[in-house]
């Protein structure tokens, strides 16, 4: 695990090994290929993305495939960050997004405690354009305002096994692309116990 940040919010990267991507991409066929289950699992009427489809998740596989993964994660992510063992962690939410050509996430922020993203299939060179910015397809992290020696931006040209763990506030957003195929992630919003999150503890 790589935890960034000096200052301000404190963002992790870690790998997702493959037999999560290749279960996750798995159901989530499954649930595309089932027009009863898609419009049960139908999840983008409750989210802001300007995306295709956004699928909720059955909590029964999230336990068995995602969720300890998930867990095990934020504990390291908030003993690297704060010294703290967390007591409680609690999943709200998990939906995966499928997202193509031309569509995008605008700027926002989650609910809960800590928030994710985890990445199951990137079109290839995603970024590709004729400009010397290469955003398309990135997702950017917003903190504070542009000063010296200060940046405001984060970005993150994401790969296929990439999960990012970040504050729920901290605002984002993923870019459009303009390559034909699918970028697919997996978004989450957890809950933790109020004493590892009051800052004046410890």
């Amino acid at each position: 695990m790589k935890v960034l940040s000096p200052f301000g919010p404190k963002i992790a990267i870690v790998k997702i090994p493959k037999k999560i991507i290749n279960n996750i991409n798995l159901e989530v066929d499954k649930i595309i290929g089932d027009k009863k289950r898609l419009k049960k699992s139908d999840y983008s009427k409750k989210l802001v993305g300007q995306v295709m489809q956004e699928i909720k998740l059955d909590n029964k596989f999230i336990k068995k495939n995602l969720l300890k993964f998930v867990k095990d994660n934020i504990k390291k992510y908030i003993k690297q960050s704060s010294k703290r063992d967390v007591k409680k962690i609690s999943l709200k939410s998990l939906w995966v997004v499928r997202q193509f050509k031309n569509e995008y996430n605008p700027i926002h922020f989650h609910s809960g405690n800590i928030s994710g993203v985890g990445y199951l299939k990137i079109p290839k060179n995603i970024t590709k354009s004729k400009k010397r910015l290469k955003t398309n397809g990135t997702i950017d992290f917003i903190h504070g305002s542009k000063s010296f020696l200060s940046d405001s931006l984060f970005n993150h040209n994401p790969k296929v096994g990439d999960m990012i763990l970040f504050p729920n506030n901290l605002m984002h957003t993923a870019y459009p692309f303009k390559r034909e195929g699918e970028r697919r992630s997996f978004s989450f919003n957890v809950d933790i116990d109020k004493k590892t999150l009051d800052i004046f503890n410890g």
